[in-house]
């Protein structure tokens, strides 16, 4: 069988993930790897045995030999680069957020819609055992209507600096970055309601803290203590037409204990926790339960998870299956985020249109 013959555009840290798992894809083959630094893309197209290499956007586009590309570039490059991508005749699995703004992700729909090409939207907590295994349960009416969540990423030191910590290139800080995930597993395992009002706030009030000692994080490959433009939090409640709601925190540095990671939801009939772990709450026999399924790992695998993604994109390009993260999810992920960032800025509740 013919192999899908893939491009990774953006060689930093996230295109190791994509470019791993394209390699342990038997459908799939890596034709190029593109980035602006030439040096980096060569280093990375012999690393993973890709076909070839590209400093030029434009030239790899033009290459017949590249079925499909994957988008790790900086957040607010996302748009121009997927619709020049669907324009080229290339399917498009694009890394989250969709883009930085609702125009530009609605041009990538229009694009989606023009070109005929498939496009998946890199969330890739949709696409792990534990989110999936738990909307088995949820489709089968085990939790009932879900008419609360509660989602949490919360880091004490982590701010990555670089391109994260420039508002102009990615759109915002550990909300866009971090919030984008937890927001959307929620979103996601709630059936993806329609957003009609979200409300919020935003704070600058410790910065990137480089002078803590003891302490390591990750940082960017262009880490820059002296620059950073983004929120170190942000809090939301955001309100769906169905009545349910979602509250979410978010941080890359908050005088915390300790670091916080928890998804949960509510339902009328059970409740459920992805995160830290994932566990059910139920009730038998007049008796509450809480449920410990037996899987190989009850968090997010990292490493699993984006395999898993990846070889959907591929089933997915081949007819096989139906994406899981539509362009037209994207877009909706976009209003929300946006809206955060707006009912920040002017203090006041954004109310959605039906």
């Amino acid at each position: 069988m013919e192999k899908v013959k893939v491009a990774v555009i953006g060689a930093g840290s996230i295109s190791d993930m994509h470019l791993q798992s394209y390699q342990q894809n038997d459908r799939a083959q890596l034709q190029a790897v593109v980035d602006f630094n030439e040096a980096r893309a060569k280093e990375k197209a012999e690393k993973y045995e890709a076909a070839a290499h590209y400093s030029n956007l434009e030239e790899a586009l033009a290459d017949p030999q590249i079925d499909a590309v994957s988008i790790c570039t900086w957040n607010n490059t996302h748009a121009d680069i997927a619709v020049s991508a669907l324009r080229a005749g290339k399917h498009v699995l694009l890394e989250k957020p969709l883009s930085t703004s609702v125009e530009s992700a609605l041009l990538i729909e229009e694009a989606v819609k023009q070109s005929g090409k498939r496009l998946q939207v890199g969330f890739v907590r949709r696409y792990d055992t534990n989110a999936q295994l738990l909307k088995q349960f949820i489709d089968a009416g085990e939790l009932g209507e879900i008419y609360y969540a509660k989602a949490s990423c919360l880091r004490r030191l982590g701010n990555p600096g670089g391109w994260f910590a420039d508002k102009e290139r990615s759109g915002g800080g550990p909300l866009i970055d971090l919030g984008v995930h937890v927001i959307d597993l929620c979103w996601y395992l709630m059936g993806c309601p329609k957003v009609a009002t979200v409300s919020r706030n935003t704070y600058n009030k410790l910065g990137n803290r480089a002078h803590v000692k003891n302490l390591s994080f990750y940082k960017a490959a262009d880490y820059d203590p002296s620059k950073n433009t983004v929120e170190d939090m942000a809090n939301a409640l955001i309100r769906f037409e169905n009545g349910a709601s979602l509250f979410v925190d978010v941080s890359y540095t908050l005088h915390a204990k300790k670091e916080e990671l928890a998804v949960k939801l509510y339902g009328d009939k059970g409740g459920a926790e992805v995160e830290p772990e994932l566990s059910i709450i139920t009730e038998k026999h007049d008796t509450i339960l809480n449920v410990t399924p037996q899987i190989d790992k009850l968090s997010f695998d990292f490493k699993q998870g984006f395999q898993n993604e990846i070889d959907h994109f591929i089933s997915y390009i081949l007819g096989e299956k139906e994406t899981l993260s539509p362009v037209e999810h994207g877009v909706e992920m976009m209003k929300i985020l946006c809206g955060i960032y707006e009912s920040a800025q002017t203090g006041r509740e954004v109310v959605f249109s039906s």
